[in-house]
């Protein structure tokens, strides 16, 4: 059995967790915090294709809905290679814990997963201020 390195990255959210599950878990809000995703999601049957990335288009399916706050998400990149994410909102108090499981793949270097690393840290530090604002607008 094979396992790969891995790195949790988390933020705290002062937001409920059910708000920001609800918000992050839909597709077509990805766009607004995950910047892979920036060019957006077009829905084709049960997947998603987020095009234009530095690799090409990829399909992404979801977890399906749920209350447990699971975004899990399998990606196919062009070359039919698949990554599993597991992306998380679980509750923190009055707020909210975001964890994504970071998987060193098999062809990165040290290099490549700390730069994944930050790009992930980035992504959930965007929709923290998101979910801030709006549950201060509210």
């Amino acid at each position: 059995m094979t396992t790969l390195p891995a790195r949790i990255i988390h933020r705290t959210i002062r937001c409920d967790w059910r708000a920001v599950h609800a918000f992050a878990a839909r597709p077509e809000n990805m766009p607004l915090w995950a910047s892979g995703l920036a060019a957006g999601l077009t829905r084709d049957g049960e997947d998603w294709i987020a095009h234009g990335g530095p690799i090409g288009d990829v399909r992404v399916r979801f977890a399906p809905p749920n209350d447990f706050g699971i975004i899990d998400h399998r990606v196919t990149l062009p070359d039919g290679r698949v990554v599993d994410n597991a992306l998380r909102v679980a509750p923190n108090g009055d707020g909210a814990e975001v964890m994504f499981l970071l998987l060193r793949q098999p062809d990165m270097d040290d290099a490549a997963f700390e730069r994944d690393a930050a790009h992930v840290a980035r992504d959930l530090e965007t929709l923290a201020r998101l979910m801030e604002e709006k549950d201060g607008q509210e």
